[in-house]
């Protein structure tokens, strides 16, 4: 039963912000009163084995949307084979003033410059102790606004020991373009020290806690064929477990003349779908194989996921897609792969 398409309207008319609160409340109330069993079909298992987990179906809720971990169960109950909460901090933060979310329905589209607003990493953890979810976690970790970008490295390590005993894997987020200088922890030197630090941390956690956490990179869809061929050389070196392609994307010639495209921030949905997926391609005859691809960026659609899929992607994780194409997308791309 797909009621989206009627509820969308009344959604839209809301501030996107105010919109995207009411509906994971909706969420919840629906699935506090067991209505999401009768409103979503059981989702058929579709398994793919990867970095040592198994995923019901490859299609997983990509972070941002449950920044806190306060929905987790009436997300997953949508039939993610896996969910991915965040972006976290290390400490509590409010995020850029509002507005700072923006609606293209023109383009399928999505501006936001929300800048990491969350609770911190120990509301979000005892968010998932309460939840009954027992599926594939991702927690994925950024550092506070405040904390100067040549002490970045701290936060990290900070969400990573935290995040390590609750979570399938971690994500680590250097691409998101609504925190001050955080991009360019994906260049040079400094993603070569940051990478090699969580490492290092990791395989001591692994010793700590008895269990392998993988780690993965969510990187940009603005990185130069260099800057990509770079990332994914370091990705097999330290033998990192994954990477997400990609992020939003701060380019705008793709809504060029919208009255948003002023706006700053990153644009999902529909405009950001061609470069993500070179991305993928980009990173597939670098890694040849040897490190996971897991695609976000653009999919709305069972042909938008299959398009990530033949690009060299494993899993791949939709937003944008979720907000104008309603739950009835998770079914569409799993009945398609």
């Amino acid at each position: 039963m797909n009621l989206y398409p009627l509820l969308r309207p009344l959604l839209f008319s809301l501030d996107p912000e105010t919109a995207h609160e009411v509906t994971l409340k909706l969420l919840n109330a629906a699935h506090a009163s067991g209505l999401s069993k009768l409103i979503y079909p059981a989702i058929e298992d579709k398994p793919v084995r990867l970095m040592g987990l198994e995923f019901k179906n490859p299609v997983g809720l990509a972070a941002g949307l449950d920044k806190n971990g306060d929905y987790l169960d009436s997300l997953a109950a949508l039939g993610f084979g896996f969910v991915e909460i965040g972006t976290v901090t290390p400490r509590p933060q409010p995020g850029n003033p509002k507005p700072r979310l923006f609606r293209l329905p023109e383009h399928q589209a999505i501006i936001n410059r929300m800048g990491f607003n969350n609770h911190g990493i120990d509301h979000l953890l005892a968010q998932v102790k309460q939840s009954r979810y027992t599926g594939i976690l991702g927690i994925n970790i950024g550092k506070n606004f405040d904390t100067p970008i040549e002490n970045a490295v701290d936060d990290y390590l900070i969400g990573l020991r935290k995040a390590y005993s609750s979570a399938s894997y971690v994500t680590i987020n250097i691409s998101s373009p609504n925190t001050k200088n955080l991009r360019q922890l994906q260049q040079g030197d400094e993603i070569k020290s940051l990478i090699s630090a969580l490492k290092e941390e990791q395989l001591k956690l692994q010793q700590e806690h008895g269990k392998y956490v993988p780690l993965v990179l969510k990187i940009a869809p603005d990185l130069t064929t260099d800057e990509i061929n770079h990332i994914a050389k370091l990705l097999l070196e330290f033998e990192i477990d994954g990477v997400i392609a990609t992020n939003t994307t701060i380019a705008r010639d793709m809504i060029a003349g919208h009255p948003l495209a002023h706006e700053m921030g990153g644009l999902s949905g529909a405009p950001v779908k061609d470069k993500s997926t070179a991305v993928v391609r980009e990173l597939t005859a670098e890694l040849n194989g040897r490190c996971p691809i897991i695609a976000a960026g653009g999919i709305l659609s069972a042909a938008d996921a299959q398009e990530k899929i033949a690009a060299g992607a494993s899993l791949v994780q939709i937003y944008s897609g979720l907000i104008y194409k309603g739950p009835q997308l998770v079914e569409d791309i799993v009945k398609s792969l």
